[in-house]
């Protein structure tokens, strides 16, 4: 198996591309923990605030427009999906936390499904928690990283929308988030940078997803 905090060899990026190239079908959207599919299938989930791009990442990682709804409005997403990735792995798609454009009522009960479908699925592999680039961390996210250390929950930072950055940005947010990640125990030490419109790297979310449906 790959080293946790090595580069890609070919034979990972080739499984990862052939595990995306199976079909991905929409499975079901919940709204309450008691509706959440039978627990037996590895599964990881895009977690991240309104907005970050979520769905998105999920819409170029199957190759697909509109497997995932999205939207530029924050809070488009009100319910966990979930997806059948080949019959060998769930992908669950989370409402964004932090803000969203939403009575406030309804953003806490986002966010309280949130963080009791992080702490307690049992088939939970990985979290990819997702962070915009050009913002890094926020304290959304740091409360999330927090609670998952709590809950030895596994999670892995993938910054979006790293076409948006110019110069030396990408490399000063990436060396920030990095001394960050040493602080918590739970963290993965690779971060992941991606573009969903520019398709730049992908390969690489998706050879990581297909070592967690191999084990």
């Amino acid at each position: 198996m790959r080293d946790a905090d090595k580069p890609f060899d070919d034979a990972d990026l080739e499984k990862g591309r052939l595990l995306f190239s199976r079909p991905c079908r929409f499975m079901l959207g919940v709204v309450s923990l008691d509706k959440l599919p039978e627990a037996t299938l590895p599964e990881v989930c895009m977690a991240g605030r309104s907005n970050v791009g979520k769905s998105s990442l999920i819409n170029a990682l199957t190759g697909t427009r509109a497997l995932a709804r999205t939207s530029d409005t924050p809070g488009r997403t009100q319910e966990v999906n979930f997806f059948s990735l080949d019959d060998r792995l769930l992908l669950a798609d989370l409402p964004g936390y932090g803000y969203a454009r939403a009575p406030q009522d309804q953003v806490k009960k986002w966010t309280r499904l949130v963080k009791s479908y992080l702490r307690g699925r049992p088939n939970l592999r990985r979290v990819f928690l997702l962070v915009d680039s050009r913002h890094g961390l926020k304290d959304s996210d740091r409360d999330i990283m927090s609670m998952l250390d709590t809950a030895a929950v596994n999670y892995q930072i993938v910054l979006t929308k790293t076409d948006k950055l110019r110069g030396d940005a990408l490399e000063s947010v990436m060396a920030k988030t990095q001394q960050e990640l040493a602080k918590h125990g739970a963290s993965h030490p690779l971060i992941l940078c991606t573009s969903s419109t520019r398709s730049e790297g992908l390969d690489h979310v998706r050879a990581e997803i297909a070592a967690i449906a191999d084990n």
